[in-house]
């Protein structure tokens, strides 16, 4: 039986090969990330069957399962997917774009220069009773602009004479830093009211999630994660390296920042809603190319997969190891997070000597 299928739309529009092996280990995935979702809806303080969240979205369950599912657990939970689809394809067009196994948004520093901007936001557009002057649906520009500017210095830093992996983690960690002092000073100078709001960005964390949340979220990501399946072959070809790129006649600073907008708004997005939810971006990708290989037409969508079920199960073990309190989603990415970055650099150091 043959592994890869020809598959052809139109007139030779759109073609590729499909993958029977990866499609099957995707679907898998999915059906794994459906399920971290439903008991997500179901565990708590109250006990929720799959059977009754299957009437409450039918319209036929109970009138507290449907305050408890549809408008207290259902947003944090979106959101938690949607932020970990959004920091996982990020993290993965970064590695692709750099040809850097370590880059990851909240390494670098990109989702720090978020975090400062979306501090910022709330600390210079809040009036003397802690309420927004302006809308909310500002906060993932403002983040996207923090996150752009950052992207744009740890790229122009780390420049010299080509892209040295190692140099591009340390200036981005340096980075990092300098944006965390920042975010602070923010904090010190802000209400008290947006200090402790502020804090949430820091650690990452989707509780207080809203529907009005979903709905900025929700179109900001699947227009952002569409157009990165768009640029999955140029991320193929940048990993060839520079001059095979050039050969095959593609532009290459022109790929390079199209696919720097693309993660730094995915970044933007997620740090506006969920804070700085540490190493997803790092994780996911990795996981996905063990378990299908590297190319990017498929490495994206798993990553995506394994980064909403990343997300979301850290959100749950929050909600639950120390139940009633909430510990921050961020606190359980960045627990499994550091041990695997410092495993990668280790690895990376070996693969060197």
């Amino acid at each position: 039986m043959k592994r890869f299928v020809p598959v052809r739309i139109g007139k030779n529009v759109i073609s590729f090969l499909f993958d029977k092996s990866t499609f099957l280990r995707t679907i898998f995935a999915l059906l794994a990330a459906i399920g971290i979702f439903i008991f997500s809806l179901g565990l708590g303080e109250v006990w929720i069957t799959p059977v009754e969240i299957l009437s409450v979205f039918f319209g036929a369950g109970e009138p507290l399962n449907q305050l408890i599912v549809v408008d207290f657990r259902l947003p944090r939970i979106l959101i938690a997917l949607l932020v970990g689809i959004a920091l996982a394809v990020a993290g993965a067009l970064l590695q692709g774009m750099v040809r850097n196994p370590l880059a990851s948004p909240d390494i670098i520093g990109i989702s720090g220069g978020a975090s400062v901007f979306v501090v910022g936001f709330l600390v210079l557009f809040s009036d003397s009773n802690g309420a927004l002057m302006v809308s909310i649906q500002w906060l993932p520009v403002s983040a996207f602009t923090g996150a752009f500017l950052a992207a744009i210095l740890v790229y122009l830093f780390s420049w010299k004479n080509g892209l040295a992996p190692v140099r591009l983690v340390l200036i981005g960690i340096g980075l990092s830093m300098f944006m965390n002092a920042c975010t602070t000073l923010l904090m010190l100078i802000g209400p008290i009211y947006r200090a402790s709001q502020a804090n949430i960005w820091i650690t990452g964390s989707v509780n207080g999630s809203t529907w009005s949340h979903v709905w900025i979220l929700f179109p900001w990501v699947l227009v952002l994660f569409i157009l990165s399946l768009f640029m999955a072959r140029h991320v193929n070809l940048l990993e060839l390296g520079d001059d095979v790129t050039k050969a095959m006649g593609s532009k290459l600073t022109k790929q390079r920042i199209l696919i720097l907008l693309l993660s730094t708004g995915l970044v933007g997005g997620s740090v506006a809603f969920a804070g700085g939810i540490g190493f997803v971006g790092l994780m996911a990708p990795h996981l996905a190319r063990k378990l299908i290989g590297s190319s990017y037409g498929a490495l994206l969508p798993m990553s995506a997969i394994i980064g909403a079920a990343l997300v979301m199960l850290a959100d749950l073990i929050g909600r639950l190891i120390a139940a009633p309190l909430e510990v921050p989603a961020g606190v359980f990415t960045a627990a499994i997070g550091a041990p695997y970055f410092i495993y990668l650099l280790f690895k990376e150091r070996g693969n060197k000597s």
